[in-house]
């Protein structure tokens, strides 16, 4: 699974005392700000010591799923997924914005819970760290940099307990990219609001952490509990000319706005890449869970040289295909792919 957080200029040492402030009332609760600034579709290049390494980009569309939570669901393969939300929690009696981490990685699941305990808020920046709920930052923590353009998100932990401290684990330095897909669901919400989302006073009685590696059984705030989320069918296909090479790639993705506005191609409307997943040729559909409601734009190409990118020898789709999903429903789509780059 793909664990994320962020750096700060004067980061915080292990010394560094939790506030001390009254969190004990919900209009105090520490992390609120983060909500809305991770708001939008950030895209950004990745390093990590885990075995998926680095890759040069990361898109992630944050938007609000009800008045105090923002949430994005992303892919990399089928066997690759994250789910991150913020939200706010009551937990030893205290308020503040818990952070769930979780998907698969190379087919095993896991989710962790981290709560804020050190903010710094300024006119330009403000940084938010969040530490494993039980055994604190010695465990985990992830670490939130944001700035108007700009949002870092790193990851410290200390591999399973094998280590006395927690220390660098991945690393995301994104870009915004688009900020105006977030907003139909903020207005619906009135987002962000200071009201409670999960209460978490005895979820965790008896843990020794607040991560779990079973969590269709025990997780206390599971994906399939997530609000207002739901679920696209997207397919591909291709004329009975192309003869796909079943150890190549097939890109499914997503976009907000049209790639061929007016019939036109426009490269600047990658920026608005929302969802997407790296499939087998052979493997014509998928499913994308807890997905926005939202207009959307489908595309598809088959990386027939191996680059990532669309180029020439290529097989792609050129038509902007469209499909709107509703809150808590279902909606199918199909690209064809229907043109060989020259």
């Amino acid at each position: 699974m793909l664990v994320f957080s962020a750096c700060k200029k004067n980061k915080p040492d292990d010394d560094e005392p939790l506030p001390t402030a009254d969190y004990t009332d919900i209009e105090n609760t520490l992390g609120f700000g983060v909500l809305s600034k991770v708001q939008g579709i950030w895209n950004g290049a990745v390093t990590s010591t885990t075995p998926l390494g680095g890759f040069p980009e990361w898109i992630v569309d944050f938007r609000a799923i009800s008045a105090n939570q923002v949430a994005a669901k992303n892919e990399l393969d089928p066997n690759n997924d994250i789910f991150m939300s913020f939200f706010i929690a009551k937990y030893n009696g205290e308020y503040r914005v818990c952070f769930r981490n979780g998907g698969s990685f190379a087919g095993q699941e896991r989710v962790s819970y981290f709560l804020a305990d050190s903010v710094s808020e300024t006119g330009s920046v403000s940084y938010y760290r969040f530490s494993e709920v039980i055994k604190g930052k010695n465990r985990a923590y992830t670490e939130v940099i944001c700035k108007s353009d700009s949002l870092i998100i790193k990851s410290y932990t200390n591999n399973y307990n094998t280590q006395m401290t927690s220390t660098p684990h991945m690393t995301w330095r994104a870009k915004l990219q688009d900020a105006t897909a977030s907003q139909a669901a903020a207005s619906l919400f009135g987002f962000p609001q200071k009201t409670l989302t999960k209460d978490f006073s005895t979820v965790f009685d008896g843990l020794a952490e607040a991560m779990y590696f079973n969590a269709s059984s025990t997780d206390p705030y599971p994906e399939d509990q997530q609000p207002y989320l739901g679920i696209a069918n997207i397919s591909f296909t291709h004329p009975g000319a192309y003869s796909p090479d079943p150890n190549k790639k097939v890109y499914l993705y997503m976009t907000t706005q049209p790639l061929y506005p007016g019939g036109i191609y426009n490269p600047t409307n990658l920026k608005y890449r929302s969802r997407y997943v790296v499939l087998s040729s052979t493997m014509q559909t998928f499913q994308f869970n807890y997905m926005h409601p939202g207009t959307y734009y489908v595309y598809a190409f088959y990386d027939a040289d191996g680059n990532y990118y669309p180029s020439s020898g290529d097989w792609t789709s050129i038509a902007n295909t469209s499909f709107t999903l509703g809150a808590v429903s279902t909606s199918s789509a199909t690209a064809q792919i229907n043109f060989n780059i020259p």
